[in-house]
């Protein structure tokens, strides 16, 4: 199998860091692969280089779109592949018709059908993505479900005295970029009712100067720690008390199967993806978005009841391993992978 992955992405976000585990899973796998992205994250393109991927580099720009065609081209060219993954909207927009047959754009939130016009085939992360793709029109039969998976190691907790926190003091982490739709102005309102609590944000963006003040304001600064970006999520899970996720706007939310997988007990805001994806009081406790109340009461119940904590672990762990596995994320793109080497090999 050979499979050709086309992204233009952000720096850093979430589904570029799906892309990356899967691209890796996929190579240890033993999957041919070749990769067209920007140049902005030379961390990611390490990684794939070192997986012994081939990376070409495109700018995907909107207005100027020749040198990215080019580089598709010639990367598909050098590879021949059976499947061309383009992974979220702007890449799709770049999948040229006459390969439609063996294309496949990835949604990873509720992007226009349009902008796949030329891809065959659609993967959603969810099934009420799944739901959402058809809606717009595509035919059942070539939509799928492709979950990621939490490609999260096994690393000993980070220090709290790196981060100037006590030892006993309960921390709730954010693992979030810092953007409107995650909703960590409601995490930090609710952290001002919860004294004592420290809370580490783990990402970037362009609310940082008002987050922190905000914090501030609130009078919670100095039990705040913002980390930005950071390439150690494991030992900061291994870290915590308590995974806070109040995003107000999430198709899937990976932060959901890395808790899980990282046995940390999980608060959640019931945005789409959360909302389908866990089972409230059993594998996460789920609150109403934008909720401060309900956010500052769930983290307080899982820090003070150790047998609720013990319990949302032990069977958000049992989800993780029943279908959010590499293993399980293997399987599934392989399928899907086949079905379209099919449809694309079969006689007009």
């Amino acid at each position: 199998m050979r499979v050709l992955h086309v992204i233009a992405g952000a720096k850093d976000g979430g589904a570029e860091s799906i892309m990356l585990d899967s691209v890796l899973a996929l190579a240890e796998a033993g999957v041919t692969q070749r990769v067209v992205t920007r140049s902005h994250n030379q961390n990611r393109i390490d990684q794939i280089r070192d997986a012994g991927v081939p990376i070409d580099l495109a700018p995907f720009d909107k207005l100027w779109r020749p040198p990215t065609t080019a580089a598709i081209r010639a990367a598909h060219d050098a590879l021949q592949p059976d499947v061309i993954h383009y992974w979220m909207g702007r890449a799709g927009t770049f999948a040229p018709r006459a390969w439609r047959a063996k294309s496949v754009g990835w949604y990873g939130g509720y992007y226009k059908r349009s902008r796949f016009k030329n891809c065959d085939w659609h993967a959603g992360m969810t099934r009420d993505l799944v739901r959402h793709i058809i809606a717009e029109g595509a035919p059942k039969e070539r939509v799928v479900m492709l979950s990621s998976y939490a490609n999260i190691q096994t690393a000993p907790p980070i220090d709290r005295a790196l981060l100037d926190t006590p030892e006993s003091a309960p921390v709730a982490l954010a693992l979030a970029r810092l953007h409107w739709k995650k909703g960590l102005d409601i995490l930090l309102k609710a952290a001002a009712g919860l004294p004592g609590v420290y809370v580490w944000i783990a990402g970037t963006g362009p609310l940082e100067a008002e987050l922190k003040s905000l914090a501030a304001a609130l009078g919670v600064a100095d039990r705040v720690r913002f980390l930005g970006w950071r390439t150690d999520r494991a030992s900061l899970l291994a870290a915590c008390d308590v995974v806070a996720f109040p995003s107000l706007y999430e198709p899937f939310g990976n932060v959901t199967i890395e808790a899980w997988a990282s046995s940390r007990p999980l608060v959640t805001a019931d945005a789409a993806g959360p909302a389908a994806t866990v089972a409230d009081e059993i594998d996460a406790l789920l609150v109403p978005k934008g909720d401060v109340e309900a956010l500052r009461a769930a983290l307080k119940r899982v820090i003070e009841d150790a047998a609720l904590s013990r319990r949302l672990v032990e069977n958000g762990l049992r989800s993780y391993e029943a279908g959010f596995t590499k293993t399980a994320f293997i399987r599934n793109a392989m399928t899907l992978y086949e079905k379209v080497k099919t449809y694309a090999a079969a006689p007009v």
